[in-house]
């Protein structure tokens, strides 16, 4: 005996072996995530080669610095990965010039004072919090923040605090260089200068294909599922740099 299933009853049953689809297919990204974490963790940062040439650089070296900051920040992926959650829905350049100023304006103060300074933090718990401010961002896009908070923290405000972030992990990373201290200020100002060179390289390439990518109707159909692969990929950040600071001998 068949029993006859009414036309709604058949498209519950549709949308839900959608819905399970793409659940699999988001548990197999993020697994995918997760084994390639231990590979890429590192790859913004500072190479062997590179490492070398600054520990052994004395005197001012203008132009090799500029290089190496912006080699830093196009290879730098947690950077990349905010700024693309920071411009994903700004549409006017007036404002992603505010927004990556801020980051900019923030990330120097960091880096060029906490190197003359001397402030370093663990290398571990200041990626995981870059990795966070990932996930955050992903998190405002999604309008979460706004439904917990019960109004949207401030984007500039979080933006700017963010870069204060970001400019310590890289303060972090060129303090374990012990940078000679003839021509310290002006190769570690070239350094930023070059970050923000690479920042701005990296910027145009971001922004010219997700200008490309809002022309098409898929934008508005995936732009959710974008910020939920961005929130996965600074979940996956956080959980693994704080594995390896809570076990160290795996470093």
């Amino acid at each position: 005996m068949h029993m006859k299933v009414s036309g709604n009853a058949s498209y519950e049953i549709q949308r839900t072996k959608r819905s399970l689809s793409r659940t699999r297919a988001a548990a197999a990204r993020l697994a995918l995530v997760a084994s390639v974490m231990p590979a890429v963790a590192w790859a913004h940062g500072v190479t062997a080669g590179d490492k070398g040439y600054i520990m052994e650089t004395f005197g001012i070296r203008i132009v090799p610095f500029i290089y190496l900051g912006a080699k830093h920040m196009v290879t730098g992926y947690d950077h990349l990965l905010f700024l693309f959650g920071v411009i994903f829905y700004l549409y006017r350049l007036k404002d992603i010039g505010v927004y990556v100023t801020l980051f900019a304006l923030g990330h120097s103060i960091t880096l060029v004072s906490g190197v003359l300074a001397g402030v370093s933090v663990n290398a571990y718990l200041i990626d995981a919090i870059i990795g966070a401010s990932v996930a955050y961002k992903a998190l405002d896009n999604l309008g979460v923040l706004a439904k917990w908070f019960g109004r949207q923290p401030d984007p500039r405000a979080s933006t700017m605090l963010f870069g204060l972030c970001h400019g310590l992990g890289l303060a972090t990373k060129m303090l374990d260089f012990e940078l000679a201290k003839d021509g310290l200020l002006p190769n570690l100002i070239a350094f930023n200068v070059g970050v923000e060179i690479g920042q701005f390289l990296a910027l145009c390439v971001i922004l010219i294909a997700i200008s490309f990518w809002r022309r098409s109707t898929t934008f508005v159909r995936y732009a959710k599922a974008a910020n939920v692969a961005l929130l996965l990929s600074g979940v996956a950040l956080v959980v693994y740099q704080m594995n390896r600071y809570l076990s160290p001998s795996q470093g």
